[in-house]
């Protein structure tokens, strides 16, 4: 697996993710193709910015773990992001895989990554995950990389709002086992 930036020709894999009702079932449901690649322009725009990292992730055909930047199919993305909550900043950190690429280890793997990297950069500071309440294997993934559950709570999502789990951990200290623990 690897980790490339998002691309102006990403737009198919955005739809693919945020337009799908059985992908966005944990986020409110499915997003107009038009938000979705606005969206995909304001994600371009913070990317060259470096204000955000939102990471396309690339299954290797071969199996070989390289951080290419060339193109290479979206199996999903993960995004590291600052944003203003109750006037304090904090970074936030998400993630989806297209159903085909689900189960096999590669939202963990991109999640573990994107941390290391947070650790390294040092400019993160503790990483929130807000899965929903019912999303067992993002929290199943916060649980094993050693976010530390904080509660339950009412999140805003655009114009919705979703129940999530509330987890933080610093980067650097998160679990590093293997990529299929």
């Amino acid at each position: 697996m690897r980790l490339r930036n998002v691309a102006a020709g990403d737009v198919e894999a955005y739809v693919r993710m945020r337009c799908d009702e059985a992908m966005m079932a944990e986020l409110g449901g499915p997003l107009p193709r038009e938000q979705v690649e606005a969206r995909l322009r304001k994600d371009l725009r913070l990317v060259a910015e470096d204000s955000a990292w939102i990471k396309v992730i690339v299954p290797d055909a071969d199996g070989t773990d390289t951080d290419g930047a060339d193109g290479g199919e979206a199996a999903g993305v993960v995004t590291l992001w600052q944003d203003e909550e109750d006037g304090v900043t904090v970074s936030e950190i998400g993630w989806m895989v297209l159903p085909g690429f689900q189960g096999r280890g590669l939202a963990k793997a991109a999640v573990r990554r994107v941390l290391d990297a947070a650790a390294a950069d040092g400019r993160w500071g503790e990483v929130h995950a807000n899965p929903g309440t019912t999303n067992g294997p993002s929290n199943g993934i916060c649980r094993a990389l050693g976010f530390r559950l904080l509660g339950e709570r009412d999140l805003g999502f655009g114009d919705r709002v979703l129940r999530t789990n509330h987890w933080v951990v610093t980067p650097g200290e998160h679990r590093r086992g293997s990529d299929t623990d």
